[in-house]
C-alpha cells in the first residue's frame, strides 16, 4: 500500500507549508486500536449464500490533521488491519474456507474538539472514504483486490502530556457498504440465475495512540 503512505506524506508537506505561512496548528496522529470480530451473513437461496466472520485483530494507522478553527480539525487518515476470515458458502456444494484478508481504510474526517482544560480534550468525529480490501489467498479465477465506499465514526479524548505530545483514547466504528460477497472473496457470483449477494461490514474498535501538534496553539 505505497499509494496511501505517499498521499499522507504529500499532505504532511502541504500542511507544513501552510503552518509556516500562517502559523496555524496542525497535528500528526498515530493510531492503534483493537478491532473486534464482525459476523456477516447473506442468503438468497439454498444455493446462493455465505456466512462467516472477520476475526478481530489490531488496526493501526496514521493521520495528518489541519485545525481549521480552535475546535475543528480536518484529517486525512490511513488505517490498516490484517486478519483471517473463516467463511462458509455454496459453490457446487457446501464449502468452508479461510481467507487471508488485508483491510485498508483511506478517509477524510471532520473532528469536533471540546477543550475542558489544558490537558483534557474530548472529541467526536465522522469520516468518509474508501475501503481497499486485499485478498491475499484468492481461489482460482478470483480478483485479488476490491474497493468500496466506507464511512466511520469515533469518540474519545486527547490527554496532553505536554504542549506538543498527547495520549489519545478512543472508540471507533468503520463500515464498508457491500464489502463482502459476490464473486470477489468466495465465488458465489453468478449462482442461482446471476444473483450476487453482498454483505455490509461493521468494524468496531477500542484503543488510542499518540497525537503530536505543531504551530500556533
Amino acid at each position: 500500500m505505497k499509494m496511501p503512505i505517499l498521499l499522507l506524506a504529500v499532505a504532511c508537506c502541504w500542511l507544513c507549508s501552510i503552518q509556516e505561512a500562517a502559523a496555524q496548528e496542525f497535528r500528526l496522529n498515530g493510531y492503534v486500536n483493537y478491532t473486534f470480530d464482525d459476523r456477516f451473513d447473506s442468503r438468497y437461496s439454498n444455493t446462493s449464500y455465505f456466512n462467516g466472520k472477520i476475526e478481530g485483530n489490531v488496526m493501526w494507522g496514521v493521520g495528518v490533521e489541519y485545525m481549521i478553527a480552535p475546535s475543528y480539525g480536518i484529517e486525512l487518515q490511513y488505517q490498516r488491519m490484517d486478519t483471517n476470515v473463516p467463511v462458509n458458502y455454496w459453490r457446487n456444494g457446501d464449502v468452508f474456507r479461510d481467507i487471508d484478508l488485508g483491510i485498508n481504510y483511506i478517509s477524510l474526517g471532520l473532528t469536533r474538539y471540546l477543550a475542558i482544560n489544558d490537558i483534557v480534550e474530548p472529541f467526536g468525529g465522522a469520516m468518509i472514504g474508501l475501503m481497499i480490501a486485499d485478498n491475499k489467498s484468492p481461489a482460482a479465477g478470483e480478483p485479488t483486490s476490491s474497493t468500496k465506499f466506507s464511512w466511520g465514526l469515533r469518540l474519545g479524548s486527547n490527554f496532553w502530556l505536554t504542549d506538543y505530545v498527547g495520549l489519545k483514547v478512543q472508540g471507533q466504528l468503520f463500515s464498508a457498504v457491500e464489502a463482502l460477497g459476490g464473486g470477489f472473496y468466495i465465488g458465489t457470483g453468478g449462482v442461482s440465475g446471476g444473483i450476487s449477494p453482498y454483505s455490509t461490514i461493521y468494524q468496531f474498535g477500542l484503543g488510542g495512540g499518540l497525537a503530536f501538534r505543531f504551530g500556533g496553539f
